[in-house]
């Protein structure tokens, strides 16, 4: 999963970056730190949809509402039209729950930031990675099987190990900080672990 998170911040990075800051007033350099912080939390929203849901027809089912790859050709257009939608849900539907809240609040946190606006930032971000996976899957061969496959890309069952340290990368420390990371490690379990 780690090459999608690299593959997705080489592709679109630069433009992503872009959204944010000329609508959330995020500076370049906060920006672009904050994307791949997102990225683990869609795709472990996906793998738990997954292994819950009904296996890869699931998530293909996800591409196919909410993902389209014609976002790709105009992402500063799409991320705009979001950051002005006044029914914002960092949830995504049941899609992220109360993970996309918390995982809001922490981040806004670490960074120094107001929730309000990091609010925006899931929502906005979101159609642009559905819209990658939806490319891969339809233009790159990957189909159906190879998104879900991805989701879990070493194979051991726990996508957690694969994208943990994205998420917690620059969180680890002592005191306040180090709490930050015990609450994100503790979003992503939820988000990525096995089914109760």
């Amino acid at each position: 999963m780690s090459s999608f998170i690299d593959d997705f911040m080489q592709q679109y990075g630069s433009e992503v970056t872009k959204g944010l800051t000329s609508n959330l007033g995020i500076n370049k350099k906060t920006a672009a730190q904050l994307i791949p912080q997102v990225l683990p939390l869609v795709l472990g929203g996906l793998r738990r949809q997954k292994d819950d849901q009904g296996g890869a027809p699931r998530v293909d089912h996800i591409l196919n509402k909410y993902g389209s790859a014609s976002v790709l050709n105009n992402i500063l257009g799409t991320m705009s039209e979001k950051a002005q939608d006044d029914r914002v849900d960092p949830r995504l539907g049941g899609l992220l729950g109360e993970s996309g809240i918390e995982a809001t609040k922490v981040l806004a946190n670490n960074f120094k930031l107001d929730s309000s606006v990091l609010m925006k930032m899931i929502p906005m971000i979101s159609p642009i990675i559905l819209g990658a996976l939806t490319r891969k899957r339809d233009t790159e061969g990957a189909g159906a099987s190879g998104i879900a496959a991805l989701l879990d890309q070493d194979g051991d069952g726990s996508v957690l190990d694969d994208v943990a340290g994205f998420l917690l990368q620059g969180l680890s420390g002592s005191g306040k900080r180090s709490s930050q990371a015990n609450v994100l490690g503790g979003l992503l379990s939820g988000l990525f672990g096995k089914k109760r």
